[in-house]
């Protein structure tokens, strides 16, 4: 059983909070909006572990704060690239622990794999363009989605012909388009196309609910106990 602490309780944190309970742990702290003053070095290490779903704004200070405390702590927030680094340095420089995944479904971290593969042998092939659509909630703050961004750096990776990615409708040569595209209360679908003069290969992942989201944290979490460090999904998951 573990004490975890919640940082961010909304849709999110409540879901996080369902499984843990769920699978026998205990929450001691939540922390939202209206509390931010109980986000303290002491509150946090009432935790073994942290899991942070809040906004690009504050990440890298909850981050730090769980730091701070000796905690490791599992990060879910997206939008904030140009300081993740940071922090994934921090954890790998032994500053403290931290788990990060742009996606913790397990579908889409094995999503990101197959696109990995296609991508590899469509490299050699040289006649396909790829594009990535990513659809959410009305509520999502950034765009593109931290999963699109992702896929399109995998397929960058592999596609020679490829260096970034752009927003549409902005378009630049050698960048992979991403369309985000918000409404209602999607909790996630991602859908990555591959074209050429003669066919068009699709493939597609799309969330139920945010309760996959949720699981994979948890399990995240649950990974992190006694381990120090930098880790991620691939870590989780064995996929390499």
């Amino acid at each position: 059983m573990l004490r975890i602490a919640l940082i961010g309780y909304g849709k999110m944190g409540h879901e996080v909070e369902a499984i843990a309970l769920e699978r026998g742990h205990t929450i001691v702290l939540k922390i939202d909006r209206d509390n931010l003053n109980e986000l303290t070095t002491d509150n946090l290490k009432k935790a073994d572990v942290a899991i942070e779903f809040t906004s690009p704004s504050t990440a890298m200070q909850n981050i730090q704060a769980c730091f701070n405390a000796g905690i490791p702590v599992v990060s879910g927030t997206t939008g904030w690239n140009n300081q993740l680094e940071i922090m994934v340095n921090k954890a790998r420089n032994g500053e403290g622990t931290l788990f990060y995944a742009s996606n913790y479904s397990i579908g889409v971290n094995i999503f990101f794999k197959l696109n990995n593969y296609i991508a590899s042998i469509l490299d050699r092939i040289g006649m396909y363009q790829p594009s990535i659509t990513e659809i959410h909630h009305t509520q999502k703050l950034d765009a593109p989605s931290g999963t699109a961004i992702t896929l399109a750096n995998t397929l960058c990776n592999q596609m020679k012909a490829y260096e970034g990615w752009s927003l549409i409708p902005d378009s630049a040569e050698r960048k992979i388009p991403i369309e985000a595209i918000r409404e209602g209360q999607v909790p996630g679908t991602h859908i990555v196309t591959f074209t050429s003069e003669q066919d068009i290969i699709t493939l597609k992942h799309e969330a139920k609910s945010r309760r996959g989201f949720a699981l994979g944290a948890v399990l995240a979490a649950e990974f992190l106990i006694s381990r120090k460090g930098f880790f991620s999904m691939d870590d989780l998951l064995k996929l390499d």
